[in-house]
């Protein structure tokens, strides 16, 4: 099982729960509809990597999120993750209709930073990503249609979360293809503090 560093503890999540379409700007951005309700979607444990791929049978995409741990009925813990998606794949399965999970749960399609563990899940928190030093995403909790606890109470309407679950709670705009040699920096953010944060270099 692929693990995730939590405070400087191994832990293994039985799957990433991911919310789609939750940043408005976002949604014009791919020119998609604004949901009734949440879009949900999975990736496996399988898809957990630290390796930043730039090619997966096509060029790929990258959509930074908050992310956030679940342990004993609360999210207790919080992480900066990259959810790596082929578009072109995406596209033509959004057109058919069809699942999402050949474009969103292939291996290396999400790397996550430490996990740093909180109290609650403060409104300020937000992310940042850079590529190459220039600042490409950036978001927060107040951006967000559906917020943590929103989430958490609708996914429990139809499913089981486990200790060391994670929810990948969707990306702001600023989305784009990852090339090979860029230097990826994603942070999460409390007003002005950095809470924890990543880096990547894209093979």
């Amino acid at each position: 099982m692929k693990t995730i560093i939590v405070d400087n503890r191994s832990v293994s999540p039985t799957k990433i729960v991911c919310i789609g379409r939750n940043y408005i700007e976002h949604i014009k951005e791919l020119n998609n509809e604004v949901p009734e309700e949440p879009v949900f979607f999975l990736k496996p444990n399988s898809a957990i990597s630290e390796k930043l791929l730039s090619f997966h049978q096509e060029p790929l995409h990258y959509e930074g999120e908050i992310s956030l741990l679940y342990e004993a009925g609360r999210f207790s813990a919080v992480g900066f993750g990259l959810d790596v998606t082929k578009r072109t794949l995406q596209n033509k399965l959004k057109a058919k209709g069809l699942p999402w999970e050949r474009c969103k749960a292939f291996d290396g399609a999400a790397l996550f930073s430490q996990f740093v563990a909180i109290d609650n899940v403060s409104p300020r928190l937000g992310l940042e990503l850079s590529i190459n030093g220039e600042l490409v995403q950036s978001g927060n909790i107040d951006m967000m249609i559906n917020k943590p606890g929103e989430i958490l109470a609708s996914i429990s309407r139809f499913m089981s979360l486990e200790n060391g679950d994670v929810l990948m709670t969707g990306t702001p705009k600023g989305v784009g293809e990852i090339k090979a040699g860029d230097v990826f920096r994603g942070k999460i953010v409390d007003d002005d503090l950095t809470v924890t944060s990543g880096e990547w270099l894209a093979v």
